[in-house]
């Protein structure tokens, strides 16, 4: 029985020790203690020797390290060495732009909550929170979309003249250059306010203050680049665009076939070093209004003209438009949503060495430029739109189900139609969450790539779900275009939010978990990095302390996994918040998803870079923690407002599902199936645990968009708002407000039919005359009805008028 004692008691310990990464030296001087202990303490039995066995053939040497490196570590360096494939330059400059921020913490599996909570939530200054209130409310103002999209295909002048007299196109423009110098979170609110309005004004502002001509010139420019460039483009004397894009590289813009070959020409009478470029772009948004565009091109040297190393390659070059052999002007028609998108061609243009950015020396280095830029581009500019899109959608999707009825009902109180609206405002709290979480660590001086990667993808993914569930609601009046429609240029406008920047498919698959395996992971590159050491002694010391190390953190998560998996994370270790069950539950999947990657890498190797199916799955898996982990921060920087606290659960509750679910796929396709056995036993031991948002949880969230309150307010913060008749988004919100004013009186109307007081609902004379209602309620409830009748009302023209 002593025995039995001791050896569980071994266990314990040990797994306890590597659970908490105590170091193998203390773990090993522990585990001796307690050999001895038993040792003094029993006679000598067989398990006895065998746990000392154990322990001097395996743990002694894996401690001492110049044993471990030489016997072990050496051969182990010899087959990684053999088997990791040489890594390209373009791969490098991918994985190295950018840097690693919590997506490091989840990729660890045991993240530090009180690190996130303590990152400071980004707050607006009293400039740009008047430039919101000001401009932006009068841009929002002059912007009619069915106008836009039907009759003028542009935005109206007065919007042009106003975004250009304001500054809209140079809100990342320092003021010592003419621009607002606006933080992301500033540059974020603006586009997520004009998104509600307009989609092809957002874009509009959006294009030149994203990936572009003016945050390259910032990061890259020479200083006379800067001058002669930066104040025109913060005044709109200039407009810009950029160009990546060719009919044949897409996705893979690093192999663009567009070239600039360096040649010699005679400019002026001197001999001047150039590019010789040939281009075809596509998909180029402001393209045919624009006075200067950014280009990618793929610079090749056969003459050997330039001095220097590795100065061919990808290379970014600002081009006037006017320039001879660089066409512009023609348009694309994007579903038919009319922001300026179109061809930049190119035929024989001389390029001067002078318009590289960063001059001769930003030769072949444009890859490096664009993956740095994009590391913080995708976490503003289509973050923005998607929640814009999500909180307008909440706004007048939840009145639109208030004021319509069926039934003598208003459609909201349908189960099928709350489950729907409770699921628009938990994923509109959700992105909002990501959004905020996002923008501080950009204006904190983070460029996280694999995070936004992340948003890019998750944020565009949730807006499509708010959208068709909103396009459901609406119904017969969301298909029926015409300038009462409010929800058709949105949807049409959706896949295009989701294409640009690299379509989802590929985001998903190839670059959330692809990049962050080796970016994001806290061993994996330095391990890549110690083998590509061309000093083969010092990269095998790098090697065996990250090794090592990985080996001790895949162990810990396992034990953590099946820990927190047989006792429903109740002991691990939160923050003492209310809400800590959901950190206690976020904390056991953070475990079981670092399990899961590394032992999918150690079973898969190389291979997993073709198992996009298994990829994609452990993409949404990382996605959805980091999301969960958004809500969270959110939660505390609102000061845990109670209200909010429904549509905290269930956003949580929804992350934590999928992220279960993904896992479990991940597992159902492993193609060996021992492994995806004992994998499925440590991050599963009882089968999954997460069930998804209850019922009563999501009438709770869709009753948050069906009434007036603190709570809607709060979610559909930062969107256009007005309660005008006359516009199409104003009407329905003016009907909201009536018929919520209404509701009382309405109600005494019901009891009286259910008396048999009355027995007409619309009869208000009636019901007055019996003592029902009073005069006054008469005058709401009639209010009330031509407002829900002009908020239902669709659309009609003549024949002509449709010819």
């Amino acid at each position: 029985m002593s025995d039995l004692v001791f050896l569980v008691a071994l266990f314990s310990t040990l797994g306890t020790l590597v659970a908490w990464r105590v170091s193998g030296i203390v773990t090993a001087v522990v585990m001796a203690v307690l050999l001895l202990i038993w040792t003094i303490s029993s006679s000598l039995q067989l398990p006895m020797l065998l746990a000392w066995a154990v322990f001097l053939t395996t743990a002694l040497p894996l401690v001492i390290r110049p044993v471990r490196k030489e016997f072990l570590t050496r051969w182990i360096f010899a087959l990684f060495k053999k088997a990791t494939p040489t890594m390209s330059r373009t791969e490098r400059e991918a994985l190295e732009a950018g840097s690693v921020w919590w997506d490091g913490e989840l990729f660890s599996g045991s993240p530090d909550w009180n690190k996130l909570l303590d990152y400071p939530a980004p707050k607006l200054t009293k400039e740009e929170s008047d430039f919101l209130a000001g401009p932006v409310e009068e841009l929002c103002a002059l912007l009619n979309d069915w106008e836009i999209t039907n009759k003028l295909n542009d935005l109206p002048e007065s919007a042009w003249t106003l975004m250009k007299e304001k500054g809209f196109f140079g809100m990342i423009i320092p003021k010592e250059y003419g621009g607002l110098g606006f933080s992301a979170l500033a540059h974020s609110a603006v586009v997520m306010k004009i998104s509600s309005r307009s989609m092809s004004a957002a874009v509009t502002v959006m294009v030149p203050n994203s990936l572009g001509p003016a945050e390259l010139l910032l990061s890259y420019g020479t200083d006379e680049q800067k001058k002669n460039y930066l104040p025109g483009l913060a005044s709109g004397a200039q407009i810009p665009c950029f160009a990546l894009t060719n009919p044949h590289a897409g996705s893979d813009a690093a192999s663009i076939p567009d070239t600039g070959i360096v040649v010699k020409r005679i400019i002026d009478g001197k001999e001047a070093l150039g590019l010789l470029a040939n281009f075809e772009k596509r998909y180029i948004t402001l393209a045919s209004v624009a006075t200067v565009a950014g280009l990618a091109l793929n610079v090749k040297d056969p003459d050997g003209l330039l001095e220097g190393d590795d100065l061919t390659g990808i290379t970014v070059v600002l081009v006037p438009a006017d320039t001879a052999g660089v066409t512009l002007g023609r348009r694309h028609n994007p579903m038919g949503v009319p922001f300026i998108n179109g061809p930049v061609l190119g035929k024989d243009v001389f390029i001067p060495i002078d318009w590289v950015v960063g001059g001769h020396a930003g030769l072949g280095k444009g890859w490096k430029m664009l993956m740095e830029r994009l590391a913080v581009g995708r976490s503003i500019s289509l973050p923005a739109l998607s929640v814009g899109g999500a909180k307008y959608s909440s706004r007048v999707t939840g009145a639109y189900a208030a004021v319509r009825t069926q039934f003598h009902m208003p459609i909201g109180k349908f189960e099928g139609v709350e489950e729907k609206l409770a699921e628009i405002a938990g994923l509109t709290y959700m992105i909002e969450s990501a959004r905020t979480l996002t923008l501080g660590a950009v204006d904190s001086g983070e460029r996280p790539a694999v995070i936004s990667a992340i948003m890019k993808y998750s944020l565009t993914e949730k807006l499509r779900t708010v959208i068709n569930h909103a396009m459901d609601i609406h119904a017969g009046s969301a298909i029926s275009l015409g300038k009462r429609n409010v929800m058709a240029n949105a949807y049409m406008a959706l896949p295009i939010a989701i294409t640009v920047e690299g379509a989802n498919i590929l985001t998903r698959t190839l670059i959330v978990f692809g990049q962050g395996a080796l970016r994001s992971h806290p061993y994996v590159m330095r391990e890549i990095e110690a083998v590509g050491n061309e000093d083969s002694e010092t990269g095998l010391d790098q090697f065996d302390i990250a090794f090592f190390a990985h080996i001790q953190n895949t162990a810990a998560n396992a034990i953590r996994s099946l820990f927190h998996g047989i006792t429903g994370s109740i002991f691990a270790v939160v923050p003492q918040k209310k809400e800590r069950r959901m950190y206690k539950r976020l904390t056991r999947l953070c475990a079981a998803f670092a399990f899961t990657a590394d032992i999918v890498m150690i079973t898969l190797g190389g291979a997993l870079k073709r198992k996009e199916k298994i990829s994609g799955r452990l993409a949404d898996a990382l996605s959805h923690l980091y999301l969960a982990s958004a809500l969270l921060k959110r939660f505390n920087d609102d000061g845990s407002p109670k209200d909010d606290l429904p549509l905290l659960r269930y956003g949580v509750d929804s992350a934590l599902d999928e992220t279960e679910k993904a896992l479990s796929g991940v597992i159902d396709n492993l193609p060996a199936c021992p492994v995806a056995c004992f994998l499925r036993f440590v991050t599963f031991p009882l089968g999954r645990l997460e069930r998804g948002p209850s019922d009563n949880l999501g009438h709770k969230v869709a009753t948050i968009i069906l009434e007036p309150s603190g709570t809607r307010d709060r979610l559909t913060e930062g969107v256009y708002s007005m309660a005008d008749p006359s516009d199409s988004v104003g009407r329905i919100e003016d009907a909201f407000n009536k018929v919520v004013n209404a509701e009382p009186a309405l109600r005494k109307i019901n009891l009286g039919i259910r008396n048999g007081v009355i027995n007409n609902r619309d009869d208000f004379t009636t019901a007055l005359e019996a003592g029902v209602i009073s005069q006054e309620e008469v005058d709401l409830l009639s209010v009330a009805r031509e407002a829900r009748n002009e908020a239902i009302t669709v659309d009609d023209f003549t024949t002509e008028e449709m010819k």
